[in-house]
């Protein structure tokens, strides 16, 4: 008897779907206003949001934990 190979996937439990953020939940996990968000995407410096329909973009929620990592703390 021969032994057959099986696929190995990943368990389900490492699969990580993709969470989006809207505008609203955005500035509330930033502390950034709207017009902030806008300007600091307009300089290449705050992460770029997906279209999710005609009107409604989002952003991916691990893009703003890691750009939250990479800014600077203050230190008092």
């Amino acid at each position: 008897m021969s032994q057959t190979q099986t696929d190995t996937k990943p368990p389900a439990a490492e699969v990580q779907p993709a969470v989006f953020v809207r505008m609203a939940a955005v500035v509330r996990m930033t502390g950034l206003g709207r017009s902030t968000i806008y300007r600091l995407m307009a300089e290449d410096k705050f992460p770029s949001p997906v279209r999710l329909a005609k009107r409604a973009v989002a952003w991916r929620r691990i893009d703003l934990e890691q750009w939250s990592a990479g800014r600077p703390t203050v230190s008092h």
